[in-house]
């Protein structure tokens, strides 16, 4: 309460919606960085490592393969999990099953990243709206002395009204950083799982997609997965 008290004293009217801005960023951060921790952790070449131990004419390796990794915690082992359960579908309802996955996945990785740049752009206008108010006060107290004015009188208002600028400032540099950041993770991994469940399709076909280190891929020709296209509709 102590401290509640110093900051209402520092920050004055702007101290609750400052301090509900702060809290929300700290926790939405927080819990964007434990989701980034539970994703990372396995790459393509593990999965591919995986899969080149079977044959994607043998469905019982195929289910034991699913299975083994289905409790896995990262989202590639999940993703990889799903499409392998549906080996004994179709081509296309497997690029279905895996573009619905994608969509829910999609929303999962960026929740809570526009409540954060929202954050990140009211705040220093709430800060502002509480330069402003310091300045009323002061030119109010400024305004009601009756001798000389000494650079005291102005002292308490502008201090006020400049730390209330800081604090919305200081909230939102993060705010808007983490947004950001956290956005091109979420892009990033949702790539990453596009292009390993367009492999997994493909090599469930039985075709073999081998990539030189030039970044050109070799292999026999087959049609375009959609799965991509799926998931951005």
């Amino acid at each position: 309460m102590q401290q509640i008290s110093y900051l209402q004293e520092q920050l004055g009217l702007m101290t609750w919606p400052l301090l509900i801005c702060s809290a929300l960023t700290a926790m939405i951060i927080a819990e964007r960085v434990f989701q980034v921790m539970l994703s990372i952790g396995v790459g393509k070449r593990a999965i591919r490592r995986e899969l080149n131990q079977i044959s994607p004419t043998n469905s019982k390796e195929i289910e034991a393969l699913a299975q083994s990794i289905s409790g896995k915690r990262p989202l590639l082992y999940k993703g990889v999990s799903m499409l392998l359960a549906h080996h004994s579908f179709s081509k296309g309802l497997r690029e279905d099953a895996a573009g619905i996955w994608l969509q829910e996945k999609r929303h999962q990785l960026h929740a809570g990243l526009r409540l954060l740049g929202l954050i990140g752009v009211i705040s220093p206008l709430i800060g502002l709206l509480g330069t402003v108010l310091g300045l009323i006060e002061m030119f109010k107290g400024v305004a009601a002395t009756t001798g000389s004015i000494t650079p005291n009188d102005l002292a308490d208002g502008l201090g006020l009204a400049m730390r209330t600028t800081a604090a919305g400032l200081m909230i939102a540099l993060p705010a808007i950083s983490g947004a950001q950041l956290l956005g091109l993770w979420a892009d990033r991994v949702l790539a990453q799982l596009e292009h390993t469940l367009n492999y997994v399709n493909v090599w469930l076909e039985g075709m073999s997609i081998q990539t030189s280190q030039s970044g050109d891929t070799q292999g026999t020709p087959a049609s375009k997965a959609s799965i991509g296209d799926v998931s951005q509709a």
